[in-house]
Formats: C-alpha cells, structure tokens, sequence
C-alpha cells in the first residue's frame, strides 16, 4: 500500500503539486522543529480521512531551499493549500485537526 503522505522535493514539487489536479496541502517542515513534529501526526490523519478527496504532501524546508525561496516561506511549519495548482490558503504555525479538516472542507466544498 503506498504512503498517504508524499514526500515533495524540489525537483518533484511541480509535477507532485503544481500539475496535479484537485486539492494538494502542503506541509513545509524541518526535523528541528517543534511544531512540526507535533503537526505530523495530525497530518497522518487527515491524510488518512481525506484519501481520495485531498493529497497530503510534506517537503523538508532545510534540504530544499528553492522551494523555501520559490513559495516566500518565513516561519515552519507552514501549511500551503493548492487547488489545481495554484496556491489558494497558506497557514503558519501549528493548527488542530478540525482546522485542518476546516480548511480541507471548506475548499472541497467550493471545487
């Protein structure tokens, strides 16, 4: 069974995210952070209660600084939400998971 949750890189975040139709989150994060790894098991849930309705992408800010550059991340974790492709909601800091279903919902509702 493949992972709920991909796993971006630089080279990958466009035809992961970028090209893909529908809703796309995505979690920048790094290992150091706090937050983030309290994010992470929240995220698997979600991934698991949206599978098929959402994707749920992670990209490690440290080892892909273009990115970082590219989509003017400033603070981790930061959740970017994608609708086919373009940046719709972005989030910093670390959320509950009924905001996070809140935030899925309300763009599943509006696709």
């Amino acid at each position: 069974m493949p992972p709920l949750i991909t796993t971006l890189t630089d080279a990958s975040f466009d035809s992961e995210v970028l090209a893909r139709p529908g809703l796309t989150l995505v979690d920048f994060w790094a290992p150091w952070c706090g937050p983030c790894k309290s994010l992470a098991p929240l995220l698997d849930e979600v991934a698991g209660d949206y599978e098929g309705e959402a994707a749920i992408a992670k990209i490690n800010a440290d080892d892909n600084p273009q990115s970082v550059e590219r989509f003017s991340v400033r603070g981790l974790p930061t959740l970017i939400l994608f609708h086919d492709g373009v940046e719709c909601e972005r989030v910093l800091g670390l959320i509950s998971k009924s905001r996070l279903a809140t935030l899925l919902d309300k763009h599943l509702q509006g696709a």
